[in-house]
């Protein structure tokens, strides 16, 4: 048995290390809060985003727009959407496994994959992996996002999938001209967690392009709405933002679900630093009484001795 002087050095060390995960807890739960407000007040406008692109797609011909064309998926980008930081549990071990079985499905499907990481996270994961395609790699980013905060990886997958468009002078005649060039990616999809609750947490792959690719429910209201001046035009118009928001609704989620998990994991190991306490104390206890017990052993044996 451990000496009491070392069980208190112990239970010392313990309780340091309960404050500081009591502290991370807190720090947590603020952020989780925060970060839960802005998520939930995004997907009203989020699913109605969904559900404009499809009802464009039943109002218009889509099949040649650069970013509803669908076709045979021999290539695809994958965005991977992790933490910078660790101690949040599962949640970042749960989108890295999804993220093998994705890359392991893709080989077995001839499937190249090119791959766009956001978190340190991922960065470490890809690191430690051979042959992986990244395209890019994205860490820092703010607690509070916008859009523009995604704009560089935005431009990347749809110059990716519907080719990327720039001006070039003719040598002859010095008249600019738009040439657009071919695409690089058949698809792109979104990996990330989607927040469900503070305690639930689901990673969920999301298809962002082609767009309006998933089918949803249209609402009544927007089936008999007018689009002015026509569906082609609001089409050409909005149909890139309404894409943007998509992705940045799967960050805001990924985000809630990190400081969920994060707090979730230090309020479990304040609880268990807790547990080791009271069983260290109670060990601490059991060895001042062993020491007592032999101190007064050994004083009735001398007492004994001297009769």
């Amino acid at each position: 048995m451990a000496s009491t002087q070392q069980i208190k050095a112990r239970i010392k060390t313990v309780k340091n290390t309960k404050q500081i995960t009591k502290a991370m807890e807190l720090v947590a739960a603020s952020k989780m809060r925060r970060a839960q407000e802005t998520t939930l007040s995004s997907r009203d406008y989020t699913k109605t985003a969904a559900q404009i692109l499809t009802r464009l797609r039943e109002l218009t011909d889509v099949s040649n727009h650069r970013l509803f064309v669908t076709r045979q998926v021999k290539c695809r980008t994958l965005i991977v959407i992790t933490s910078d930081r660790g101690l949040a549990g599962a949640y970042n071990s749960n989108v890295l496994r999804q993220l093998t079985k994705e890359l392991k499905q893709d080989k077995e499907n001839g499937i190249n994959t090119k791959l766009i990481l956001i978190g340190k996270q991922a960065a470490k994961f890809a690191a430690r992996v051979q042959g992986l395609e990244i395209v890019g790699s994205y860490d820092h980013m703010p607690e509070k996002p916008t859009i523009s905060d995604l704009q560089a990886v935005l431009t990347t997958i749809k110059n990716q999938f519907a080719g990327e468009t720039t001006i070039i002078k003719s040598e002859e005649s010095g008249i600019p001209k738009k040439v657009t060039s071919e695409p690089v990616v058949d698809a792109v999809d979104v990996l990330f967690t989607d927040y469900k609750s503070s305690v639930v947490q689901e990673v969920t792959l999301q298809r962002l392009l082609p767009a309006a690719f998933s089918e949803v429910r249209v609402s009544n209201d927007l089936e008999l709405a007018i689009f002015e001046p026509s569906p082609k035009v609001v089409l050409d118009e909005v149909s890139d933002r309404l894409i943007d928001v998509q992705l940045w609704q799967a960050y805001l989620e990924s985000q809630a679900s990190e400081q969920s998990s994060r707090m979730m994991a230090m309020k479990t190991a304040s609880d268990n630093a807790g547990d080791l306490i009271d069983d260290l104390t109670l060990a601490a206890n059991s060895a001042r009484q062993s020491a007592i017990t032999q101190e007064l052993a050994e004083i009735t044996g001398g007492a004994e001795a001297m009769k």
